[in-house]
């Protein structure tokens, strides 16, 4: 499977200037981020995709909207692929404002509120990351599926820190990382 960090989003903006949370709430794509993902739907013609997984954050969304366009392919809203809850921007939106502004996404099969109410801890999104693997690995066509996801979880899964809106291969019926060093 392919995985694609979000584009930049408004607290990525701030936060890499000051090294301190902006307070941004489910933060939107920069007009940088929009650009990014526009550009990542062009890379990834011609990859095989067939179906796109993506967190329910805004800026996840936003990412993955012109690719959805771009490839003709179906989006999959998985809540297991977020980002792990420790700034103001992973505090979500809920279920039923993210179905009016998204009307043509699924939305069903997530809770209203569907981010944790605590920090996360780091073994919980780990933990996380191998369910996804091991769910991933269960399917024959995990090959052909782009997940659009975070730094952190992306992290989790794979042990490599990507920048915004960069891809990476992972294949699910590999071992994950051993240990995983939480820097930005």
């Amino acid at each position: 499977m392919i995985l694609l960090r979000h584009g930049q989003s408004e607290f990525n903006l701030h936060f890499g200037a000051t090294r301190r949370d902006p307070g941004v709430v489910d933060a939107p794509l920069t007009a940088l981020g929009h650009t990014q993902a526009e550009e990542a739907a062009q890379r990834l013609l011609g990859e095989g995709i067939r179906r796109i997984i993506v967190s329910p954050y805004t800026r996840a969304l936003q990412t993955a909207a012109p690719i959805a366009a771009t490839l003709a392919v179906p989006v999959f809203v998985n809540p297991i692929v977020r980002e792990r809850y420790k700034f103001a921007c992973d505090i979500g939106t809920p279920r039923t404002e993210l179905e009016r502004a998204w009307p043509q996404h699924d939305f069903s099969t997530i809770d209203e509120v569907w981010w944790p109410p605590i920090e996360e801890p780091e073994e919980f999104i780990l933990g996380r990351a191998r369910l996804f693997r091991a769910e991933m690995a269960a399917l024959p066509d995990w090959s052909d599926t782009l997940v659009v996801s975070h730094w952190g979880f992306i992290l989790s899964l794979t042990g490599q820190s990507v920048m915004n809106a960069q891809t990476l291969r992972c294949d699910p019926t590999t071992p994950g990382p051993a240990e995983v060093t939480w820097r930005a």
